[in-house]
């Protein structure tokens, strides 16, 4: 039997890969000035990253879901959203005090949350897509 901290070790392991990006001086980047500077590539990076970590740290779990009920499900939503936006706050933090050449962002924080949510909502739809693949195929 699986052990459900193994679940994680996607997400883990992209958490570390994120950890590493975002720690990495980044003086390419475009500063943001404006609210309306949030669609620069940069956030859009945000997004993708932690979008991919959400999902992720998510993906662990697909196969332990089926043999759980919904309730075990809207935890594990609730739980992975609120550890992967907490992360990205971390992360935001350490760009601002720790990091060499970074620069923390309520901006990129957005960005962040917002990425996060996607994907939360994109496992949503797998799991809802991969349901009825499986449904289907039960009944022929």
């Amino acid at each position: 039997m699986r052990r459900l901290s193994e679940g994680f070790y996607p997400g883990l392991i992209c958490a570390i890969v994120i950890m590493v990006l975002v720690g990495m001086p980044g003086n390419f980047f475009p500063a943001v000035v404006t609210l309306w500077d949030w669609l620069s590539p940069d956030k859009l990076v945000h997004l993708l990253i932690f979008g991919l970590l959400s999902f992720m740290t998510l993906w662990g779990y697909r196969n332990v879901i089926p043999q759980k009920n919904k309730n075990y499900f809207r935890k594990l939503l609730v739980v992975s959203s609120l550890v992967t936006i907490s992360y990205a706050g971390l992360t935001e933090i350490l760009q601002k005090y720790v990091f060499v050449g970074r620069y923390g962002c309520v901006y990129d924080f957005i960005a962040d949350t917002i990425g996060c949510i996607f994907g939360v909502l994109a496992f949503m739809f797998y799991c809802k897509k991969n349901k009825k693949i499986s449904r289907s195929k039960m009944n022929i």
